[in-house]
């Protein structure tokens, strides 16, 4: 983790992005620390969550542009701001139903801006799908090539098991993602619906699926609408953040210096709380998603 930090300054990342991979960055350390905690009780001896925790810094790499391929980093990106939307959702599919959509007469500015969130939401569910999907194959193919079956391989046979099912509930996420897209496209937002961002919705899609009670599901459907508001809050924030540091750009130019510290510790302090919301929205979702997947697992026994 410590190795990763050093690279932070030379990426080129937006103010809101770069307070996102400290996010994650805070959560994989936390995790970690967590597994080295398991790992001295003897509780990790297959080896699962040493790696997932690999796989995790995978997806966090590729994701901010770290692993040195170019085409790697998700595009962080404004349908209204940035014009050339459709090139950056890699999908024909998805570009397809975009193209409907925002051509439909059926969404006012903010829908589409809410929509288009949707898209990239379901861009970056596919594009963990296929890391997953890559960490499976290359781990099968190694095992493939063991010519002397041993316990230990046998361990990681059960980890691909394990794996298997991760990558069915991913794809079944992103089947029933799709599915929300093509009929919310076609046919407009719902006024009724409860939740409006992509994450809740996804959960509360993934939740009623699972294998919980009637009393679990509304109890897990007040949780999200905390969890939403938390997801709004940190929103507000981002917002916050990347205007205030326009407006540092701004200023560092004109060579007033108390203008300037004036506007480096709000621009200081809003960063910081911006990546602390970020913190507890990673955090909270990990635990809604473990939740829901656990339950879903029940479902296939």
């Amino acid at each position: 983790m410590k190795k990763l930090n050093v690279y932070l300054s030379k990426l080129q990342l937006s103010a809101v992005k770069l307070a996102e991979l400290h996010s994650d960055l805070k959560i994989q350390e936390k995790d970690e620390l967590g597994w080295k905690k398991l790992k001295a009780e003897g509780l990790d001896e297959d080896g699962e969550k040493e790696a997932k925790l690999r796989r995790n810094l995978h997806v966090i790499m590729a994701k901010y542009g770290m692993n040195g391929k170019k085409d790697a980093q998700i595009a962080d990106s404004n349908y209204i701001k940035d014009g050339s939307e459709s090139d950056v959702l890699d999908d024909p599919r998805l570009e397809k139903l975009w193209s409907k959509a925002k051509t439909s007469g059926k969404f006012s500015e903010d829908e589409l801006d809410k929509l288009w969130r949707e898209f990239k939401h379901h861009k970056e569910k596919i594009h963990d799908y296929n890391l997953l999907l890559e960490t499976v194959s290359r781990t099968e193919e190694i095992h493939k090539n063991v010519i002397n079956p041993s316990e230990e391989n046998v361990v990681k046979e059960e980890l691909l098991h394990s794996k298997h099912r991760e990558l069915k509930d991913k794809l079944r996420s992103i089947n029933q993602g799709f599915e929300r897209l093509r009929k919310v496209s076609h046919q407009g937002y719902d006024t009724t619906s409860e939740f409006e961002e992509p994450r809740v919705i996804d959960l509360w899609d993934m939740a009623k699926s699972a294998n919980f009670t009637e009393k679990e599901l509304e109890s897990f459907r007040e949780e999200l609408k905390h969890f939403e508001a938390k997801v709004e809050k940190h929103q507000h924030y981002q917002k916050q953040l990347e205007i205030s540091h326009q407006k540092l750009k701004h200023i560092e130019g004109m060579g007033d210096k108390d203008h300037l510290n004036r506007n480096r510790e709000k621009y200081t302090m809003l960063e910081e709380k911006t990546k602390e919301l970020g913190y507890k929205v990673k955090k909270h979702l990990q635990d809604l998603s473990g939740r829901i997947s656990k339950g879903l697992q029940h479902n296939e026994l």
